[in-house]
């Protein structure tokens, strides 16, 4: 029986291992055409390597969308400690993310959704796959559904400790007795997919934005790197196998680092040199009726609807903390921070604003001015912002655009080979840590700690949903030290000053006299870990249990 047939029988949230199939539609350009709905959920669909490679299109998107929407900054960088707000996320920033909190739910329903369509397309394949397939596809297939699975699987181990491990989705129709798995279990399924993952993945990819083997690879040298400490003391072999992995992809991937950092979050810049693996949008599928194929983030991230041509831009009560940006090592010559945060009097030519009864021109970041200083109070978001419509040959709507969302770049493994040596081999360390910072254009590091890589990453990857998971892996071997670094983060509101307009050079940071926000949010052991969500509890009241170790033989 095929499994995405059964799938109106249950709800969203663990239900959505079925659910997600009804989700999935059509989208365009290059692989994320695929035909409609009814032809592949028909047995007969895979019968040659296109249906095959048509199938696993989904994964690249659509079963992603709930977490990406607003989840992955409210999570992976809200409680990380990348933003600051007056409202929008504030749970999240305040560290007070309970089983309620709307990002909670929509992650985790994402995740599964991505594990429900890794599942079905798993056994599609198996069962139904014809002779025309080959064998190369048959098996490229598969190991596009276990990577998509193991990292949905890496994100729900990490927010939520123990969780089901589930490879069937009739699971949920049969067994009423479904319990959470320990986490030593789901680090070993999760390490078995991307094992099979990187050996049956090509070298190079079968089409632009598909993953290879050195996308898998890649991610193994992360997991390795985070699982070495679930033990309570990092384990040397785990961060051997980092570092080895790590260093085969930069040896033999042929990546680069893209030379200008702010073009990594231009659409034109989409699947470049330095990227190992990357969601793939399409903007137009709002209009297509396809919601939940486009990237939506500029919606909520952008701090007005003159630099998004659209009735969205809702993002003007957000942006860095303060402790982010005091990471930075200088505000003007550090070119992750303007690629990154809008100070006031940036310019962004290639960004067109248009300012309600104005004309259009280059967006230059509005300050307000009070006794003759200007200034902003947020330190609005600028990375995966990328403008209006006529900044992207037409190919923005409203709460869509197309710019890719990195799930791994190169700079990462440099960082992760770099975290994985920096006690045996610290000048290595000291070289992949200093190729990052010449890219950024800040002076290079004599010498290398952790808590230099720690600080390297959070600038990096500000708001590509990583700083939390940061903290995650920090937490697994030295808990202390996590909450430590969480609960001394600067997390209020405050005024960012330009030394003049147009055209700063010098940026302050400043808190008001007057400003009262709470500043500070105590980090322990009671709230560092994601609550499961209150609706999956009340669905599936067996997650409550005790966790159990996974039977791998089945």
């Amino acid at each position: 029986m095929n499994i995405m047939k059964i799938k109106n029988k249950l709800n969203i949230g663990l239900a959505s291992l079925l659910w997600v199939a009804t989700f999935v539609a059509g989208c365009s350009d290059d692989f994320l055409d695929r035909p409609p709905l009814d032809a592949i959920v028909d047995a007969n669909f895979y019968q040659n390597d296109g249906q095959v490679l048509s199938a696993t299109a989904p994964l690249y998107n659509i079963v992603w969308f709930a977490y990406n929407d607003k989840a992955s900054h409210g999570i992976g960088d809200a409680r990380g400690g990348i933003l600051t707000t007056g409202s929008y996320q504030l749970e999240n920033v305040r560290f007070n993310t309970t089983g309620d909190t709307p990002e909670n739910g929509d992650a985790w329903r994402s995740f599964f959704n991505v594990v429900a369509q890794s599942n079905s397309v798993i056994y599609n394949i198996t069962a139904f796959a014809g002779e025309e397939v080959s064998t190369r596809i048959y098996n490229h297939g598969l190991a596009e559904a276990k990577f998509m699975r193991g990292l949905a699987y890496s994100h729900l181990v990490q927010n939520y400790g123990p969780v089901p491990v589930i490879t069937n989705n009739t699971t949920l129709l049969q067994d009423t007795t479904l319990a959470r798995n320990t986490e030593e279990s789901v680090w070993e399924f999760i390490m078995q997919d991307m094992r099979f993952a990187a050996k049956n993945l090509p070298d190079q990819s079968v089409q632009s934005g598909r993953l290879n083997k050195w996308s898998a690879e890649g991610m193994m040298a992360k997991m390795f790197l985070t699982r070495a400490g679930i033990t309570g003391t990092r384990n040397r072999t785990d961060l051997d196998s980092a570092a080895y992995y790590a260093k085969r992809v930069i040896d033999n991937s042929g990546k680069t680092l893209l030379p200008n950092y702010e073009d990594l979050f231009k659409v034109a810049f989409n699947n470049n040199v330095e990227t190992l693996a990357a969601l793939q949008w399409t903007y137009n599928a709002g209009q297509s009726g396809a919601w939940g194929a486009q990237n939506s983030v500029q919606a909520f991230l952008a701090y007005g609807s003159e630099i998004t041509g659209f009735g969205d831009g809702w993002g003007g009560d957000i942006g860095a903390s303060k402790w982010m940006l005091e990471l930075y090592d200088d505000f003007a010559f550090d070119t992750r921070r303007k690629a990154s945060f809008m100070f006031p009097g940036d310019h962004y030519p290639y960004i067109t604003q248009v300012p309600a009864g104005g004309s259009a021109q280059q967006l230059r970041v509005p300050a307000q001015e009070e006794a003759g200083r200007a200034f902003v109070t947020r330190a609005w978001v600028k990375k995966y912002v990328v403008g209006r419509p006529e900044d992207n040959d037409g190919r923005v709507v409203q709460q869509g655009t197309e710019i890719n969302t990195y799930i791994l770049r190169l700079a990462d493994v440099y960082l992760t080979y770099a975290e994985a040596i920096v006690d045996v081999n610290p000048g290595a360390a000291l070289t992949y840590v200093n190729l990052v910072r010449d890219r950024a254009g800040v002076t290079p590091l004599e010498s290398v700690t952790w808590d230099d890589i720690f600080k390297e990453r959070i600038k990096e990857f500000a708001m590509e949903g990583q700083a939390w998971y940061e903290f995650t892996r920090l937490h697994y071997y030295d808990p202390a030290k996590a909450y430590e670094i969480l609960s001394n983060q600067d997390r209020g509101t405050f005024r960012v000053y330009a030394d003049r307009i147009p055209d700063p050079t010098l940026w302050e940071i400043e808190i008001p006299e007057f400003d009262t926000t709470p500043r500070f949010f105590q980090v322990s052991s009671g709230n560092f870990r994601i609550p499961i969500p209150s609706a999956e509890l009340a669905r599936a009241p067996n997650l409550r249990k005790a966790p159990v170790p996974y039977n791998f033989g089945n």
